[in-house]
């Protein structure tokens, strides 16, 4: 990857200043694709631990909802880990962040597989958050750099391609590695595989400064003056908070409402994450072209899909052709807003790129606890997807302004 930079130019874009792009490369750089393969671990880790809860629970004899914590843990972990970690490693060059990133990882599944206690697993949970919180928001940073204006947002959609595909291939796989060598099976796994992935990325990354020059964390802090950076980060949150908030509770929306046979419920889920891959996909490469009209679009639809859902679940094959739809639409404009962070942070990317991976965790968290009230409502098991419509729908208030704003500035509106 000679040349490539980590930072965003000094002004601005080129097409904010000119209103015209430089063309997009016809191939992503090799890095792109290594870091896909790090976010791949990362989103297995995340979900795996939903299709082990009750082996969890068995073995150190907790209850099922309390095991359930591991999840919860992870996803705080990952709220604070993003910015926390991304300051505190700020002057190590991106290679070594990843790396030592994916070192943490390791060792975090390798004191999990090896713990006799609930309370060392939450523990283990809380470091290998932390570890994905620093990898992620460093990664979308460097594909970003390495991929070049023209092709930022398609660059982070490869990368967060590589979560997507883990809950259509590596939860399934590691659920099934659970069931045959015990819980602490997939631990063990995770943790080689990281190990790989460290040699690769150690090989991948160019050995430079963050930002390919000395940064500070006055540097970093001064992204949080943007007006625009809040308006992303409030977009990732109430997006996240509808779709993920509604996913929280699928299974119970498809089983007791639809009628559909427990058995079927894994295809279903896998429906959802070949969408959301190919949302991610989509919406990058779409958001290369028009960012904004792309983040507007994403949010509409997913809250008119997420509607259909409440209103229609009552059938099984329209839920089932929406729930695989309100992966593609829910995820369309993710990479897209992780681009966007990334670049109205200015001179801090990492820290953009690491509020952003926040951002989605704080609004999931909010989003699962709002949805689970709504299951008391008078739309029971639909309700999920009703309250989901309205918080998504919510995300048309940054996305539309960010437009406007642009406008007022001088660019496309609708760019």
């Amino acid at each position: 990857m000679p040349g490539a930079t980590l930072h965003t130019p000094a002004g601005g874009r080129a097409e904010e200043r000119t209103g015209e792009r430089p063309p997009a490369p016809r191939r992503l750089p090799g890095v792109v694709y290594v870091l896909a393969l790090g976010t791949f671990l990362m989103g297995t880790t995340e979900f795996v631990v939903a299709g082990l809860l009750p082996e969890i629970a068995a073995d150190l004899r907790v209850s099922v909802a309390r095991a359930g914590l591991a999840i919860t843990v992870f996803a705080v972990g990952m709220i604070i880990g993003a910015p926390l970690m991304s300051m505190l490693t700020l002057r190590l060059p991106a290679r070594w962040t990843l790396v030592l990133a994916l070192g943490v990882f390791a060792a975090g599944h390798v004191i999990a597989a090896v713990g006799d206690g609930f309370g060392l697993l939450l523990a283990a949970r809380f470091l290998t958050a932390l570890a994905t919180g620093a990898f992620w928001a460093v990664a979308n940073v460097v594909a970003t750099g390495a991929a070049g204006p023209a092709a930022s947002s398609r660059a982070v959609g490869v990368v967060g391609s590589g979560a997507m595909l883990a809950n259509v291939v590596g939860v399934p796989l590691g659920a099934f590695a659970g069931q045959l060598m015990g819980w602490r099976g997939p631990f063990w796994i995770l943790a080689v595989l990281a190990l790989a992935a460290m040699a690769l990325i150690a090989r991948a990354v160019p050995n430079e400064p963050r930002g390919g020059q000395p940064v500070s964390i006055r540097s970093e802090l001064s992204a949080l003056r943007s007006g625009r950076l809040w308006l992303v980060l409030a977009a990732c949150a109430t997006t996240s908070a509808g779709v993920l908030g509604t996913y929280t509770y699928i299974a119970p929306l498809l089983t007791d409402r639809a009628g559909i046979a427990a058995g079927l419920v894994p295809l279903v889920l896998v429906g959802f994450g070949a969408g959301a891959l190919a949302g991610f996909l989509v919406g990058g490469r779409a958001g290369d072209a028009r960012p904004y009209a792309t983040t507007i679009k994403a949010a509409a639809s997913a809250a008119v899909v997420l509607l259909a859902l409440g209103l229609l679940s009552a059938f099984a094959v329209p839920t089932v052709v929406l729930v695989a739809l309100l992966g593609l639409v829910g995820f369309l404009g993710t990479p897209v807003l992780i681009a966007l962070g990334v670049r109205f942070a200015g001179k801090a990317p990492t820290l953009g790129s690491a509020l952003t991976v926040s951002a989605f965790n704080l609004g999931t968290a909010a989003g699962s606890w709002i949805a689970g009230l709504s299951l008391d409502s008078p739309f029971r098991t639909a309700g999920p997807a009703v309250v989901g419509a309205a918080m998504t729908a919510l995300a048309l208030v940054p996305t539309i302004t960010i437009a406007l704003v642009q406008r007022r500035r001088g660019g496309p509106a609708l760019g």
